[in-house]
Formats: structure tokens, C-alpha cells, sequence
């Protein structure tokens, strides 16, 4: 049987809305509902499950491999809610997207702190070396 990645959990203050969130920014469909997830699933199939908790949250980073077209439509909901962006994971260039490996990312929070990424390009696809 051939490896695919499946799931991983994700802690939340308010899971709905966390996943709500994400859905709507990566323009997948609504979340569903099980046990105590809100499941975010990917056009591969992989699940992203917020769960609640009152707990301390650890910031966690999620990068997304996405097409021309649905990067510009999420960097565009990006602008239109006044989030804020960076160029890179450690949030020393706000307000930038970066060009690796001849592609297009950036990076923005959701509302717990976890950082998203989207990218047009696998790192190490196009020859750029950090």
C-alpha cells in the first residue's frame, strides 16, 4: 500500500470558526462535523481537524502546494480582510510575498496563530537554495 498523509489536529479556541476560516481563505468546501473535529479536507484527501481546547495553543505551521490562479484568489482575500501577510516564517517581512524556486508564497496567521503558507511551487522545484 502506497503512504499518503491522512490527518492531523489542530488546537482551537472556537474549532468551527477555525475551520470556517480556513476553508473559506483556501476556497474549500465547508467543514464537516465529526466527533469532536471540524474537518478541513484538501483536493488530495488529507484532513486538517481544529479541535477545541482551553489549553495553551502551540503555533503550528501548514503549507499548501496551490495553482497560479487559486494562489491570486486567496492572496486576494487576504487583502480584502486586511490580514496581515509576510514573506516568510519568521515574520521579518510584512507585507511581501516571496519568489522561491520561481513561484509565488506567503504566509498569514489564522485565528489562533497558526501559520498558513501557500506556495505555487515546491521548495527545491525550481533550483532556489536559502
Amino acid at each position: 500500500m502506497a503512504i499518503h498523509f491522512n490527518h492531523t489536529i489542530l488546537l482551537a479556541r472556537d474549532s468551527k470558526t477555525s475551520a470556517d476560516f480556513l476553508a473559506d481563505m483556501l476556497g474549500l468546501p465547508a467543514p464537516r462535523r465529526w466527533w469532536p473535529f471540524y474537518m478541513v479536507t484538501t483536493d488530495n484527501d488529507a484532513n486538517l481537524d481544529y479541535m477545541d481546547t482551553e489549553g495553551e495553543i502551540v503555533r503550528q505551521h501548514y503549507a499548501f502546494l496551490v495553482g497560479d490562479g487559486e494562489f491570486e484568489a486567496i492572496f486576494n482575500r487576504i487583502r480584502e480582510r486586511n490580514l496581515r501577510y509576510w514573506a516568510d516564517p519568521g515574520q521579518r517581512k510584512p507585507s511581501e510575498t516571496n519568489d522561491h524556486d520561481n513561484g509565488r508564497g506567503v504566509y498569514f496567521e489564522d485565528p489562533n496563530g497558526h501559520l498558513v503558507e501557500i506556495i505555487t511551487r515546491a521548495y527545491g522545484s525550481g533550483g532556489w537554495n536559502p
